[in-house]
This record gives structure tokens, sequence and C-alpha cells, in this order.
């Protein structure tokens, strides 16, 4: 079918109190398992390209989206392109070519001031082009392998005041809220704070969207789920699961070269991950 646009699958979970998944892809085998788990659970999902895994491909986005696109549309659900965590505005600018309906511009680590006026700019840029628009305010820690925020440092939480602001003067569709998780957590033991969730739902009139999934156990996030959070992005699961398969498989196979052998268990592992994922956000 053709590519879907995020912000119709992200207002169509919200109408139903559900979340959509969204899932960040480095390789084919990514993209093939992404789509694969959302088949599985007959279910529509986001496919993210983010910056850092155009810049692992040589800094060419092409390539990649133009396997997501392909992929995408044999599916049999709704799939959506999103380009993820984009700093630079040389690749926003690439989006709109390139078979995406959605941005997430991040400049989340500047000062509020900066921060507002950079958005406002790249929103501004991404109408045009009929692109839906995510940021970021409170810093979602862990990225590019910096440590995690402290819970109580300033900034490592959303205040509910200032995202009301933040959104009405950037003009942005959604916000990415920082509400007690991490990005790349290999462990499952981030505690979400669902009172200030509730908080930013009663506050904002835009979708909100949880960064750093894949360390919130399943309990969590189903709660911030039914609590209001419409957009869950997961990455370093799915890295998880296929790091996994294809080590037990090398383990077993120790005189194994053909890259099929033991990328086929990665991708199956990956999968069921999506489709794992998909099942609890939808239990929200």
């Amino acid at each position: 079918m053709p590519l879907a646009e995020t912000g119709a699958l992200v207002a169509e979970a919200a109408a139903k109190q559900r979340a959509v998944a969204a899932f960040n892809i480095i390789t084919l085998e990514h993209v093939e398992a992404v789509v694969t788990g959302a088949e599985t659970a007959a279910s529509p999902v986001i496919l993210q390209i983010s910056e850092n895994a155009v810049a692992f491909r040589g800094g060419r986005l092409l390539p990649l989206a133009r396997a997501a696109v392909a992929l995408a549309e044999t599916a049999s659900v709704p799939v959506s392109l999103h380009l993820d965590h984009v700093k630079k505005d040389e690749l926003l600018r690439q989006a709109a070519d390139a078979g995406f309906s959605s941005v997430m511009y991040d400049a989340a680590h500047l000062p509020y001031g900066k921060n507002l006026a950079a958005t406002r700019a790249a929103a501004d840029w991404a109408h045009t082009q009929g692109l839906w628009i995510e940021a970021e305010l409170g810093e979602v820690g862990g990225k590019d392998g910096r440590p995690p925020l402290d819970p109580h440092a300033p900034g490592a939480r959303t205040d509910p005041d200032e995202a009301r602001a933040f959104v009405a003067d950037s003009g942005v569709d959604a916000l990415a809220v920082a509400v007690g998780s991490s990005h790349a957590m290999t462990s499952r033991t981030a505690a979400l704070d669902h009172a200030l969730i509730a908080r930013l739902r009663e506050t904002l009139n835009v979708p909100l969207v949880l960064h750093g999934s894949s360390g919130v156990p399943d309990a969590e996030l189903a709660e911030a789920v039914a609590g209001g959070i419409a957009k869950v992005n997961v990455g370093t699961a799915l890295n998880i699961a296929l790091t996994g398969a294809v080590r037990t498989y090398l383990a077993d196979h120790e005189s194994v070269v053909d890259p099929r052998k033991y990328l086929a268990p990665g991708r199956e592992a990956m999968a069921a991950a999506v489709a794992r994922t998909i099942g609890v956000l939808a239990a929200g």
C-alpha cells in the first residue's frame, strides 16, 4: 500500500487512547524485521531513520530511505517514514524529497531560547513542505554516548507550563517529553513520572512522544500510553535482539562465514521484538 503519513497514524492512535510504535532502523534487516513484526501484530508502524544512522551510512540518506519506502509499499499494514533526531538543517531539507512525511528536529540540548528559535525555523520550513514535525523539550539523556541525566538535574524533566509556551511559540505538531526514560538503555529499569505525563497531557494540545522506550518495563509503557503518550520510540531493543541472536548463532556455528546464516535469526529476533512491543502498547 502507499506510504502512510506519520501525523495521521499518531492522531489515530491518540484518538483511540493508544500509541503507535516507531522503530529506529539501521540496516535492511531492521526494515524487514519492523515490517514483518507490524504485519504479525496487524498494526500500523513508523520506520525511523536517525541522523546518527545517516552518519553511519557515510552521510547518505537515500539508500536506506529508498529501501524503507520500497518495503513499506509492499506491507499489508500502514507504514510511514520519519526522520529522527535531526540537528543539521542540511539533512532536514532532504526529508521531503526522500519519502518522509515527518521529522523530529532536535535542539533540546540548547538553552530554551535557542531551542525555541531553531525549532520555530525548522517548523516553519517543514510545514511549507507538508511535513509533520516533532520536537523535544526537557532533555531525554543517553544520546550520543552521553550518560543519562540525573532525575533531579535541571532540564531532566519537561515543565508543563514551559511546554505549553514552547508548543504555542514553535508551532510543532508533537512534543517529545522528558519523563524519566533515557536513550540507549540496555536494562529495562526506567521508572516514568506518570503524574507528569498526566499533567502534560492535560496542558498540551499536541500528541506526546516517549523517547528512550527500550529501557522502560512493559507495565510502565502500558501505563504511559494509558496516561496520554501517543508515539513510542524504540531503537536499542531491536539492536539487543539482533546482536543476541547473532552471537548465539555464531557461538553454535563457529565455522560459518555466510552472513545470511546469522543475519536470518537476528532478523527474526527483531521481528519478534517488534510484535511484542506493539502488543504492549495496544494493551495500554
